[in-house]
């Protein structure tokens, strides 16, 4: 049997260029189209490799939900913008569209990949707001694993903050500041301060820091970002969305709803409360700094709106 469904090439991406370049010929698909979605489906493919996927004939949806929920993590990190995620699994339902002359079924972007719109307004609760969920999916994860959810869940980390913060550092600045200091795998590299307001942040700093051991930070030594982002983390937000935790970024939302309700004396308006309007600006100013945002009309997609 041919591979790739005879599309001229044993090579994933080869293939799928090949595919596209018929579409041209035959639909009007402009050439500049077809080449972005080539290098946009080559980027799957490697991706599909490296989970032992080698054949169209073997692409999954699953395989494709699971590629574009890393994607919408790395969109929740800033290091990729929400359009090129939504475009990068377009591009894969494109050529398999064409390999399967019609049959393959579309993976939605947004409802199973988690891309959301940047100015989305939440509009149900973060999974991970109920500690005692919580808590059973942490209990599945090593050590590295609860730094990280710990960290994004009690101090709002992004999950690449959480995976190159010094613990160490981090630790000795709280019991001395009251305070941290995020610099590394930040938005623009600009640096945030974060405010310690409880005993259980100091203790997520110390496990965090009994976790990272010798290393420079809490991701393994051994690994650079980009592997242990595909590997290490992918299994993180897995266990965790087998224990009911949709995402590593639902942490970040809990952590801010905990620091709604802690600036105004109110539950955010996504878990029903309604402060007044210059209470409410107020503390949207304050967790937008401390989520590392420079705008406040991001907090709609972690704390719901007030209008």
């Amino acid at each position: 049997m041919s591979r790739n469904f005879g599309l001229g090439s044993r090579d994933m991406s080869k293939a799928a260029q090949f595919a596209l370049n018929n579409t041209v010929q035959a639909s009007g698909m402009g050439f500049s189209h077809a080449a972005e979605t080539g290098r946009n489906f080559a980027q799957f493919a490697a991706f599909a490799r490296e989970n032992g996927v080698k054949q169209m004939e073997y692409v999954s949806r699953e395989l494709v939900i699971e590629y574009g929920q890393q994607l919408a993590d790395r969109v929740s990190n800033h290091e990729i913008g929400q359009g090129h995620a939504q475009n990068a699994v377009s591009a894969i339902n494109t050529v398999m569209r064409v390999a399967t002359q019609g049959a393959w079924q579309r993976v939605s972007p947004t409802r199973e990949c988690g891309i959301d719109q940047r100015s989305a307004i939440r509009e149900t609760p973060p999974t991970g707001f109920d500690r005692a969920l919580l808590e059973r999916g942490v209990a599945a994860l090593n050590e590295r694993g609860v730094a990280i959810a710990d960290l994004a869940r009690e101090l709002g980390l992004r999950s690449k903050e959480a995976s190159l913060l010094n613990a160490h550092a981090a630790l000795r600045e709280a019991v001395s500041r009251g305070a941290v200091t995020i610099t590394d795998g930040t938005k623009g590299g600009r640096s945030r301060e974060i405010p310690l307001t409880s005993a259980r942040q100091i203790a997520v700093l110390e496990r965090a820091a009994a976790a990272q051991g010798a290393a420079r930070a809490v991701m393994p030594a051994d690994q650079n970002w980009k592997s242990w982002r595909e590997n290490g983390l992918r299994e993180i937000r897995e266990t965790l969305q087998q224990h009911g935790v949709s995402r590593l970024h639902d942490l970040r939302s809990a952590y801010a709803c905990d620091r709604y309700q802690q600036i105004t004396g109110y539950a955010p308006p996504i878990l029903g409360g309604q402060a007044p309007r210059d209470i409410d600006r107020e503390a949207r100013l304050q967790i937008a700094g401390e989520l590392g945002h420079g705008r406040i009309s991001i907090t709609n997609s972690y704390l719901g709106s007030n209008a």
